[in-house]
């Protein structure tokens, strides 16, 4: 069920203290009115707010982590968190057009192995008749300031009332300010943030959404549509370490499931060091929730290349060791999701033989999502 918001109303955010800051809490307030300029009424997404954001009180609010992470984590971690990946809004509207505008952090649009529309573009899904969201439309930024017509000529619904629609924010990039813009006079209605428990991500460049064609297509996207669940999206690429700093900040989260996903960052020694404090740190703060531990994917080059099988055997040695240590410990709701089926067997899944494209994160799905049903218990 969503939770529509007409023009006299809209969510706002309610003030949490630093220490409380977990996933937003809402409340009604106050009128919801677009600025109108040229026959399109905008509407500032921060009005009823994003999904997909952890904590409340962050430098930019749209960035990944509370501006007291800055000093805590890495600068490398810190600036990554800058990064909108995972984000998203949702709204109503039975408008024939929808526009996007909005400013991104860097002029750094793309990268080499990554296009714009994935790096810094937002991904418009719509809710069809048979309630499954579909991709509908992709912005492709080439300028820092994007103001575009993401679609038109949409088909009315038969009864005339609205369509649901989801915008995921860019992957790669950060992002200053987002509207969205329909014609002037169209019904439209925000949709707040879903209040359940997220499932919450942990790991490296894959988990951030490197290759990803478009924000949608991410690992989270994907897992997140198909469970019809929130997600928080704590990817850092190239610096998914398992660090206790992170974990500092993901134990004042309350997720439904922590997934930690960060081998392809780590080697076998760092993986046998920091594995186990990682759990039991958050085993502490959460002595309940489940977590999952995920193998590095294999890279698609390896069966050509020792060097590289030698890799995820010591990975996956040291990982399995700990997880095996951690259960006869007497830590529970710890599961553990093996790596080497996680891009299939065909090589075909790579952009680069380590990160996914378009279908290496289908099969990552498809991993993780009847995983995560099984923990949940709603297989």
């Amino acid at each position: 069920m969503t939770n529509p918001l007409n023009r006299r109303q809209f969510l706002a955010l309610s003030s949490l203290s630093a220490a409380a800051a977990a996933l937003p809490a809402w409340s009604f307030a106050q009128e919801l009115t677009p600025e109108v300029a040229d026959g399109v009424d905008w509407y500032n997404v921060q009005d009823w707010g994003i999904e997909g954001k952890g904590w409340n009180d962050t430098a930019r609010y749209f960035d990944r982590l509370p501006s007291r992470a800055e000093g805590k984590v890495r600068a490398a971690v810190w600036n990554l968190s800058r990064h909108s990946a995972g984000m998203l809004v949702r709204f109503e509207t039975d408008a024939p057009s929808i526009r996007a505008r909005y400013k991104l952090l860097s002029g750094n649009l793309a990268m080499p192995h990554m296009p714009a529309t994935g790096v810094s573009g937002v991904d418009l899904y719509t809710r069809n008749e048979q309630g499954q969201d579909r991709w509908l439309a992709v912005s492709k930024p080439a300028t820092q300031t994007v103001n575009a017509v993401l679609t038109n000529d949409i088909d009315p619904r038969p009864n005339g009332e609205r369509r649901l629609y989801t915008l995921y924010l860019p992957l790669y990039n950060g992002v200053e300010s987002l509207e969205i813009g329909v014609p002037t006079g169209s019904d439209f209605a925000a949709v707040a943030p879903r209040q359940e428990k997220p499932l919450v991500f942990y790991g490296t460049s894959i988990m951030h959404g490197a290759c990803a064609s478009r924000p949608g297509m991410s690992i989270t996207g994907i897992v997140g549509r198909r469970m019809n669940r929130p997600v928080i999206n704590l990817g850092f690429s190239g610096n998914g370490r398992l660090e206790a700093e992170v974990g500092e900040f993901l134990c004042e989260l309350d997720p439904a499931v922590f997934i930690i996903d960060c081998l392809p960052n780590v080697d076998g020694p760092v993986v046998a060091e920091k594995t186990k404090p990682l759990v039991l740190q958050l085993r502490k703060s959460h002595p309940e929730t489940p977590i999952l531990l995920v193998e590095d994917r294999t890279y698609t080059f390896a069966p050509f290349r020792q060097s590289s099988r030698e890799r995820h055997a010591r990975s996956r040695a040291a990982f399995k060791t700990a997880f095996e240590n951690l259960q006869s410990a007497g830590v529970k709701n710890l599961y553990y999701l093996p790596g080497d089926n996680l891009l299939g067997s065909d090589g075909e899944a790579a952009t680069d033989g380590s990160h996914p494209n378009d279908l290496g994160m289908m099969r990552y799905a498809d991993a993780y999502v009847p995983a995560l049903q099984k923990i949940l218990g709603n297989d």
